[in-house]
C-alpha cells in the first residue's frame, strides 16, 4: 500500500527551544500507527503538525500525496482542508450542543444542508451504537459515551486520516480495556489510516500495527509492534516498552568459527548470545523481560543452559493472575512476573540466553 502520510525532515521549535528534531517517515494507507513516548517527547506536537493545528519550523508534509506543508514556497494547507479527523484528549465536545448537532457540526462548516447533515450524522450514530443518545447533551454522557461521540464527529465527513490524541486516558481501567477492543474493531472495519498518540505501551502494542517510540524529539525506535517489544534496540526502548531488566556487561572474544557474542556480566558470569558480530571490549547491555525470567525455589529446576542468580526479594506483589517479585542480585535490581507465588526459603532466578537481547546503548 502507498503511504498516506509522508514527513520529510519535519522540525518544530518554540523560540530557541527545539522540540522536534528532523523527522522523516511514511505512514502506510489503511495502517494503524502508534506514536508512543513519555510526556514532553514531542508526540502530540507531531500529531498537531500533521493535522495542521500547529505549523512546523521546517520540512515537508504530504497527506494522500498532496503537499500540505513545505518550508519551500510557504505552502500551508489549513487544517479544515487536509481531510483529517481529530479526536482530542479532552474530547472537546461543545457543551451547548446536543449529541446529534455535535456530530453534524463538521458537515455544517463544510456547507452541507441541515437535512443532509442530520441524516448523515444519524447514520454515524447508528454505526457506533449511539442512536439513543442523539438528543442528550455532553454532560449527560459517561466518559465512554463522550469518547464515542468524539470519534463519530471525527469520522462523519469521511476523512482520509484519523488522528487520536490519547483518547483512552480519561477512562477507568475496565472501560479502557473494552474501548481498546472496540477501537481496534472499528479501525479494521473502516480500513482508515489511523495514528494514535499514547504514553501507555500496552495501548500502543495492542492497537497499533506499527509503533514509533519518541524520545526528546527524536525517533528512538520504529517498527512493527512485536519487534519493538521483542527486540528493543536501546536500553531506553527496553525499559519504556514493557519495563525490561537490563544488565551492564562487555563483549569478550569468542573462539574462531563460533558465531554469536559472549558477554561478561558484573557477577562474573558469561552469556553467549546468538546475535550479530560485536567487537571484543565493546560495552553493552543485556535486556530480558520480567516474564521471561524464571523464578526458582525448592523443587523447581532452571531450564538447561540458564544462568542461575541468587535473589534477595525486597517486594512480593500479588496481581491477581500473577505475582510480581522485585529484588536485588549481583547484577542489580531485577523484576520478575511469575504465575506462581514464590515459595519460602532461598530464591534464585533462571536467565536463559535465548530470552536475552543485546543492546549497544
Amino acid at each position: 500500500m502507498p503511504d498516506m502520510i509522508t514527513l520529510n525532515g519535519v522540525t518544530k521549535s518554540y523560540g530557541a527551544v527545539r522540540v522536534l528534531n528532523p523527522i522523516s517517515l511514511g505512514i502506510e494507507e489503511g495502517s494503524f500507527t502508534g506514536l508512543l513516548g513519555a510526556s514532553g517527547c514531542g508526540k502530540t506536537t507531531l500529531l498537531n503538525l500533521i493535522a495542521g493545528l500547529d505549523t512546523p519550523s521546517g520540512g515537508e508534509i504530504r497527506i494522500g500525496g498532496e503537499l500540505v506543508y513545505s518550508d519551500k514556497g510557504d505552502t500551508v494547507v489549513p487544517a479544515e482542508r487536509r481531510g483529517v479527523g481529530y479526536v482530542f484528549q479532552s474530547y472537546a465536545l461543545w457543551p451547548h450542543m446536543r449529541v446529534l448537532d455535535n456530530i453534524a457540526y463538521p458537515l455544517k462548516v463544510r456547507g452541507v444542508g441541515r437535512s443532509e447533515r442530520h441524516e448523515t450524522a444519524r447514520a454515524m450514530l447508528e454505526r457506533l451504537e449511539l442512536s439513543k443518545l442523539a438528543d442528550r447533551y455532553p454532560f449527560e454522557l459517561s466518559g465512554g459515551q463522550q469518547q464515542r461521540v468524539a470519534i463519530a464527529r471525527a469520522l462523519v465527513f469521511q476523512p482520509k486520516v484519523l488522528l487520536l490524541d490519547e483518547p483512552l486516558s480519561a477512562l477507568d481501567v475496565q472501560l479502557r480495556e473494552r474501548a481498546r477492543g472496540w477501537l481496534a474493531k472499528l479501525q479494521a472495519e473502516l480500513k482508515l489510516t489511523t495514528v494514535i498518540v499514547t504514553h501507555d505501551h500496552v495501548e500502543a502494542l495492542s492497537l497499533a500495527d506499527r509503533v514509533i517510540l519518541l524520545r526528546e524529539g527524536e525517533v528512538e525506535q520504529d517498527g512493527p509492534a512485536t519487534e519493538v517489544y521483542e527486540s528493543p534496540r536501546t536500553s531506553y526502548a527496553a525499559d519504556f516498552v514493557g519495563g525490561a531488566n537490563t544488565f551492564a556487561g562487555h563483549v569478550e572474544p569468542v573462539m574462531p568459527g563460533r558465531g554469536g557474542v559472549r558477554v561478561a556480566l558484573a557477577n562474573g558470569e558469561r552469556l553467549e548470545l546468538a546475535t550479530g558480530s560485536v567487537p571484543a571490549g565493546t560495552p553493552v547491555r543485556i535486556a530480558i523481560r520480567p516474564r521471561r525470567v524464571q523464578l526458582l525455589s525448592a523443587g523447581i529446576e532452571a531450564r538447561p543452559g540458564s544462568m542461575v542468580v541468587p535473589l534477595e526479594p525486597t517486594a512480593k506483589l500479588f496481581q491477581g493472575n500473577d505475582w510480581e517479585v522485585v529484588g536485588n542480585t549481583a547484577l542489580g535490581e531485577v523484576r520478575v512476573i511469575s504465575p506462581s507465588a514464590p515459595r519460602d526459603g532461598a530464591i534464585f532466578l533462571g536467565i536463559h540466553p535465548d530470552d536475552c537481547r543485546l543492546m549497544l546503548s
